[in-house]
């Protein structure tokens, strides 16, 4: 399956250099590709979590990282942060409609990592057991 139109918006970004302030690819995507921002979006699916439930939702961030996360979420209009005037202070996190919609997108995504993901890890495997001394990996191009 080729989809014609991405491919050609593709080669359209390519022409601007792939600079990141004018390409959408590499703007978008290194937001959407990092360790968490995928699994905030997808703990928020369900409605508005407080800080503590997402903390619990992905056990293995550090509250550092989900503060940096949940920020750059919400400079770049994928969630918004709801603070109450208790006391203590209650906040809450909420998709946007911009974060719904990536919620759609990433449904497809997240079922085919979820049905290849054996498949990825045998490969990884029998790439990983490939390497030799007589064949090394970082001798392909480009490799340190």
């Amino acid at each position: 399956m080729h989809d014609r139109a991405a491919a050609d918006q593709i080669e359209a970004w390519k022409a601007l250099g792939f600079n990141p302030t004018a390409c959408p690819i590499r703007d978008v995507l290194d937001r959407l590709g990092d360790k968490w921002s995928v699994l905030i979006v997808g703990s928020l699916a369900e409605g508005p979590q407080r800080f503590s439930a997402l903390a619990r939702d992905i056990p293995d961030i550090s509250k550092r990282m989900l503060t940096e996360t949940l920020r750059n979420l919400e400079r770049d209009g994928l969630l918004t942060r709801t603070v109450y005037p208790t006391k203590p202070p209650s906040v809450t996190y909420t998709l946007t409609t911009l974060g719904q919609e990536l919620l759609v997108l990433m449904g497809p995504l997240i079922r085919w990592a979820d049905e290849r993901h054996a498949a990825i890890r045998a490969s990884r495997a029998t790439y990983d057991a490939a390497e030799t001394p007589d064949h090394p990996r970082a001798a392909y191009a480009g490799a340190a």
